[in-house]
């Protein structure tokens, strides 16, 4: 069982890597102890804001939840650019379509704007190909 454990820690701690390069390349080298000192209560907090009730609350699924990410994504425009990649392989993961995902997008054309809704959907569809390509 140790073992088990271990690989299930070693693979979230992985995920979490990957997931601070696609945010923000710049917090992989970000000390969290110097931080742990000045918010005593960070790493808690933040560990349930990722994990605990703010992304696992009741009253949507994961794939709804997703969507609704890659609306206000797609409205920040190109600012999120590896945020919105990352939301649309999880969403796909979470068995949204590709047709949901891009009609998500096109409805954000309304607040973003074309140029923002174009980007996105540029971007949902470079993730779409790299998600063909390693299908078996």
């Amino acid at each position: 069982m140790h073992e088990d454990f271990t690989k299930l820690f070693k693979s979230m701690m992985e995920q979490g890597q990957e997931m601070v390069r696609a945010f923000n390349p710049a917090l992989e080298n970000l000390s969290v102890k110097g931080m742990e000192t000045f918010i005593p209560t960070m790493t808690k907090d933040m560990m349930e804001m990722w994990f605990g009730k703010t992304f696992n609350r009741e009253g949507l699924d994961a794939k709804t939840r997703l969507l609704v990410t890659i609306a206000a994504l797609t409205v920040l425009g190109a600012h999120a650019e590896p945020q919105l990649k990352l939301a649309v392989r999880h969403a796909l993961e979470a068995g949204a379509t590709q047709r949901e995902i891009a009609e998500v997008i096109w409805q954000m054309s309304m607040f973003g704007g074309l140029p923002a809704m174009q980007k996105a959907l540029e971007m949902a569809q470079a993730v779409f190909a790299e998600t063909e390509e390693k299908a078996p």
